[in-house]
Formats: C-alpha cells, structure tokens, sequence
C-alpha cells in the first residue's frame, strides 16, 4: 500500500512495490516524484524527517534529514542587520538542505534499489513535465511580479516562455532532471556497488558539485526577502560537509493500548504525545464524538500541550520525561475548565521555570510574554507579493486553508507526505517539505531552491529554539507511527505546519474513539486551533480563535461559541490532507485525502 498527497507519487511508489522493491524504496521513489509534482509544496532544498517500522530489525527508528543552521547564523549577525525575526523568504533562511541526506540514508541502510532505479521517475518527470495542479498555477501567479522584478532565475525556471502554467498544462524542470542525471552518472563512475554509488552520491551533494553551486549561489548573490531588503545568505560549503543524516530514537508514549511514535522534541512531533498524555484522563467515550464536549477539550488540550512547545521545544535538552509524565499532566488537566482559556499557559516540568520568547514589536500582548495576535497564514509560510514597485517593501500575506489564493492574492504554502507498508510488513511515514518553488530565488546551476526553515529559530538567546550555529531549527514537520496491542500498525500524517499535530491527533482519535475506519476519519469534519505563536514569518498567534470545517455541526458551534471559543468556520473541505496505511490483521490497508482532489492511495 503507497498513499501520499499526489497521485504520481502514490503511483511511482506503488510501481516500485509491484517490481519487486521494498516499503523504503518505495518511499524513497515517491519522495523524489513529490519534489517534482508539488514543487510549492518541496523541493531538493528542503528537508524529510522519516518514522519507520523495520520488520527485520523490529522495531521504530527515525531518521532526522533535518538541515542545520550556518556556522555564520548568530543572534548578533541577525542584530546587526536590523532584523528581529529571520526572514520567511530568501538566503537568509536557509539551512542545510537535509532531504537528499534523509533519503539516502533510509535508501542505503534499509532500501535494496539503486540511485539510478529510485531517481527514475523524478527524472522522468522533470524532464517531461508534470500536470500543472491549480494550486501550483495559483501559487506562481501570486509571485509572478517579485519573480520578474526580483528573483529572474526563479522566472526562468517557473515561467515557462515568460508566462504563468496553465492549470492542466505541462510543467517541466530539465535543469533539476540533469542535475539528478549528473548525480547518477558520478555516482556509477564512482563504484559499481549500491551502497559505493549512494555513498558517491552524498559526496556529490554535499561536498561536490552540489555543494559548489549551493555555496556559491548563497554566499556570492543577493537578493530581496520578506524583510523587504536584500540580503545575501550564510551557507557555505563547510556547512554542507559537515552535516550528515542521522538515525534517531524516537520518543513515544502508550494510549489506551496503542502507543505512539514521534521524533524527538527538535521537532514539534512530541506536541502529540502530551496532547494524549492529558486527553488519557477525559472519557472521550462517553463524550459524543465531535460534539461540543469533545471539541473542547481536545482543543483545550492542545493549546496547553503546544503552550509547552513554545516553551521548551528545541534542538536542545527537552525535560520529555517529565512533560509526558502522569504527575505533570494530571496538574495541567486541571487547566481545563467548562471555558475556552485565551491564555498561553506553559507548565514546570520537574519544577523548571518556563521561558516564553517575545515577539517583536508591532504585536500587543497575549501574556505578559506573548505579544498579540496578528494573522498568520494556516499552513505553512505565507508568500510576500509585490503590489508597490519591486523596489519598495513586500507586502506580507496571509490567510487560512489550504494551499489556495485568497482575494486579496495571499498564498498558502504547506508540505507533502507519503506512508508506505509492504509485503514483509515493513512500514514508512516521512514528511518532506521546505525548498518550496517561492522560497528563495533558484539556483541557476541545480534547477531548485534552498529553504527557508531556520525562520523556525528565536532570534532571542537563552531559549531551546534560540538560533545557534550548528542547530536544527524547531521544525513543524511531524510524521507519525503507531502500533495497537504491540504489534506494527499505523503510519500516517499530514502537510499542515502547526497544524500536522492537531490534524493528526484528531485522525488518530476518530480511528480510536470515533471508531472510525482510515478513510472516514481522514474524511471526518476538521477542526484545529490558532491561540499559539505560528512557526512561520512573521511569528504572531490568534488566541481563542478555532477553526473548523462547515461540516461540524452548527448546534457545535453555537455551543463552542458560547463556551468563549472564536470560531471560524471554514469551507466544507478546506483542513487537513492526511493520509495513512496500516497492517489490520489479515489485511494491509490505506486512505488518502479527498479536499483538493490530488491525494491518492493505491495497493493491492
């Protein structure tokens, strides 16, 4: 079973499967198709955080294909630029790309297929080009001007004969397609084995010719980023060759006889256990499922869980014992009353003092230490558009939903996944995103762009997602497993930024308590909250406010409404694009997204 958020993904996945491939070549294949198919969604730059069920080894790994930031990325450097958050477009943002180093890594030590066998069908469709889905078109049109005006290469690559694709039309990439070509040629010259020909591969990405057009573009141009100036990146080529992929345990927690997987806290991916650490006390079986009762106290529960990701979560030492321990959540389940709290209220564990960061100014204040709410985009990063001349400051956009274009031309960017289960009960759940087509201007040389995800760091000292050389910004990106009665069960997620670990955890209790099989829950009336800081540029939060599908109930919403809860209510199919599959018995079995038509499950 291969389910994903693109249709040619699940395909590719699933042709490798029927040839005789395994869960992680499978996975590894529609990664790559992904950075084709959805190229506002991921790219080559971005980065893949994997969960994985190895039936061999038996047992639940991670593997972090997360990038770093540069050994230039200070707080002080940031200062002394007259920037207090780090911009959401352009070099600056840029960490190490860690996707290719993520994939490799899961494709050499778990994998059987080659290079050359994986990077087939990306290959293929860069250089033959792929349908143009509506929101590609959208999000291209929304940036067009800044692209002409600022990022030329970016035009040259996304402007096909100096326009914007059609919706249905053909999109090519064939400087990305000889990129993977040249990748694969080095590759093969350099060993005749599979694994001296991926090991030449990460040679080429990352201390090659990879890393050569990389370092040169970031360190040797400059260009205008959501901050409204131009500013030049901080990547270098030492960056590149220091970092490598890695496998990771993961950090998990039991529920109601299921337990779940996620990485670890330099990611936001444990935000899920604490929210079924302090739903573990609610008889959510007794409550009708997304009735009023229900609704509440799921989000209540999430807006303390994250409070406490804002508070403690980084590349750093997390005290995740003590935030999933029983005697720390039966204190903060107290905190959830018959009301709806606007407070962003971050717990002690083992009696530590939290530490909020401080936005910058031009917000007022949540708390004493949050500053107001300004709008920020659902999802992942909004894109800047130039309305004013391309010399003047960008606009910032915003807006909520899915990737779509609102009136007022704000885009919404997101992510992709794919989950994978095969034959011999292997399992993959991975979540690539970052190097979106409207991050940063294209490398000429490569066909992509870097990403934009150390706009995830503080530019404050002293807090666990403060920047610092050499740390992994606190990413959104959250695949997740699960197993039921200790055996291998789930692999499932969803694109989404903050909101992966909302939507996931609403998925998994429609399975659990709703009693709902994969496809109704992933189809089930959505809901998540935005009372916390978003991620993204330009950082601001929306306490009390909750959004939710139109499809919840209005009798709900009334009762939510009333319980203090700012509802906003969304299109009938506007929140969440999960997908999964699963090892049920005798069976194997997948579910894919229906809102925006383009996620697919496929198997057999």
């Amino acid at each position: 079973m291969v389910a994903s958020t693109h249709w040619l993904a699940s395909a590719a996945g699933m042709g490798v499967l029927e040839r005789g491939g395994n869960a992680f070549d499978a996975a590894v294949t529609a990664g790559f198709v992904l950075q084709v198919a959805e190229p506002h969604l991921n790219g080559p730059g971005g980065e893949v955080p994997i969960l994985l069920w190895s039936e061999e080894e038996q047992k639940v790994s991670a593997v972090c294909g997360q990038g770093v930031a540069p050994a230039a990325a200070t707080v002080e450097r940031f200062a002394a630029m007259g920037l207090d958050v780090v911009p959401g477009t352009g070099l600056l943002a840029a960490t190490v790309p860690g996707a290719f180093g993520g994939w490799m890594l899961l494709l050499e030590r778990w994998g059987t297929w080659s290079l050359a066998e994986v990077l087939a069908p990306a290959i293929h469709y860069a250089e033959r080009g792929v349908p143009v889905l509506d929101r590609i078109a959208a999000t291209i049109g929304t940036v067009e001007e800044l692209f002409r005006h600022d990022w030329p290469t970016s035009a040259a690559t996304w402007l096909p004969d100096g326009r914007v694709p059609a919706p249905g039309s053909r999109l090519a990439n064939p400087v990305l397609a000889a990129t993977y070509r040249r990748l694969v040629a080095e590759a093969e010259a350099a060993s005749a084995t599979r694994e001296g020909q991926l090991a030449a591969a990460r040679h080429a990405w990352y201390e090659g010719f990879v890393a050569e057009a990389v370092a040169g573009f970031s360190t040797g141009t400059a260009w205008r980023d959501s901050s409204g100036e131009v500013h030049g990146g901080l990547l270098t080529g030492d960056d590149l060759a220091r970092w490598s992929a890695t496998v990771e345990e993961p950090v998990s927690f039991d529920y109601r006889g299921h337990t779940v997987y996620k990485t670890g806290p330099w990611g936001q991916g444990p935000v899920f256990l604490q929210q079924l650490a302090l739903l573990s006390g609610f008889d959510l079986d007794a409550t009708g499922f997304l009735d009023a009762d229900y609704v509440h106290v799921v989000t209540e529960a999430a807006k303390l869980a994250f409070a406490d990701r804002e508070a403690w979560y980084g590349d750093a030492d997390v005290p995740m014992a003590d935030l999933l321990s029983a005697a720390y959540n039966e204190d903060r389940r107290r905190l959830i009353g018959a009301e709806a709290s606007l407070e962003l209220r971050p717990g002690a564990p083992g009696g530590r003092e939290p530490r909020l960061p401080v936005l910058p100014p031009g917000t007022a204040a949540v708390s004493p230490a949050i500053p107001a709410p300004v709008r920020p985009g659902i999802g992942e990063p909004t894109v800047a558009r130039h309305d004013a001349p391309p010399t003047g400051r960008p606009r910032t956009l915003t807006g909520a939903g899915e990737q779509t274009v609102t009136p007022d031309g704000a885009v919404r960017g997101d992510t992709c996944h794919v989950d994978v289960v095969d034959r011999f009960g292997n399992m993959v759940s991975a979540t690539p995103s970052g190097g979106w087509l409207q991050s940063s201007p294209t490398i000429p040389e490569l066909g992509f762009c870097l990403g934009t995800r150390a706009q995830m760091f503080w530019l404050q000292e002293g807090l666990p997602a403060s920047l610092r050389p050499g740390a992994r910004p606190r990413t959104t990106l959250s695949p997740s497993f699960a197993t039921r009665d200790g055996r291998p069960w789930l692999a499932f997620g969803t694109p989404g930024g903050d909101q992966q670990d909302q939507w996931s955890v609403n998925f998994f209790l429609a399975v659990v308590h709703g009693r709902l099989n994969l496809q109704e829950a992933i189809e089930a009336p959505m809901f998540h909250s935005a009372h916390f800081p978003s991620s993204f540029f330009p950082r601001g939060s929306r306490p009390g406010v909750l959004h939710v599908e139109e499809r919840l109930a209005p009798g709900v919403v009334a009762e939510l409404r009333r319980r203090g809860h700012e509802v906003e209510v969304e299109g009938p199919w506007s929140l969440g694009r999960l997908s999964a599959v699963a090892r049920d018995g005798a069976f194997l079995r997948a579910a894919a997204n229906p809102r925006g038509a383009q996620g697919y499950a496929a198997g057999r």
